[in-house]
């Protein structure tokens, strides 16, 4: 399939909300996770970013998510919701594919409880915390599929950076320290 473009910041999809996935195995839902995890691939290759992609990021309004952490297998979500969240929060360096230019600071909670529907339509709960940064990128692509960005989360407007700053400055401490693609 042909490579999807991702939307970027200002685009009026990526405010909406997206609608739940009545069938998981439908087939396509399988098209659109492989749209996702080619995309993803893609960008990881040539900048040495993502970790994760929304289905709002490809002009879909579906609750799917797919993740690609380096050395793990790939981890679709289909209607990801938020069960728990721990009371204790984080403050982490954030980014996101539709605005790759821009990092920031943002506030997560450190752990959360995700339930989730797999390709077949199973469910799955998950909890998730510091681990690979599992809690902070889920909580990122999940409310991408509320319309939210991170930008709309941001602690202190001063963290704000560019690419280059981030890359210079902070790149080595965050979870983004591990450029290589896989």
């Amino acid at each position: 399939m042909p490579l999807q473009p991702i939307l970027q910041l200002g685009n009026p999809i990526l405010r909406q909300k997206s609608l739940p996935v009545e069938n998981p195995s439908a087939p396509e839902i399988a098209a659109l996770i492989q749209d996702l995890a080619d995309t993803l691939a893609h960008w990881r290759s040539t900048t040495g970013y993502g970790r994760g992609i929304a289905a709002p990021q490809l002009g879909v309004l579906k609750r799917v998510i797919f993740l690609k952490l380096p050395g793990e297998k790939p981890w679709p979500l289909i209607n990801p919701e938020i069960l728990e969240r721990s009371q204790e929060r984080i403050i982490v360096w954030d980014a996101c594919l539709s605005f790759l230019s821009i990092f920031m600071q943002v506030e997560r909670h450190r752990e959360i409880i995700v339930r989730y529907q797999d390709e077949t339509g199973a469910h799955h709960d998950v909890r998730v915390g510091d681990d690979r940064n599992l809690s902070e990128l889920l909580q990122h692509e999940i409310d991408h599929l509320d319309g939210i960005l991170a930008v709309d989360r941001i602690v202190d407007i001063k963290t704000l950076c560019t690419r280059e700053e981030f890359e210079t400055r902070h790149r080595a401490g965050s979870p983004y320290a591990v450029a290589t693609p896989t």
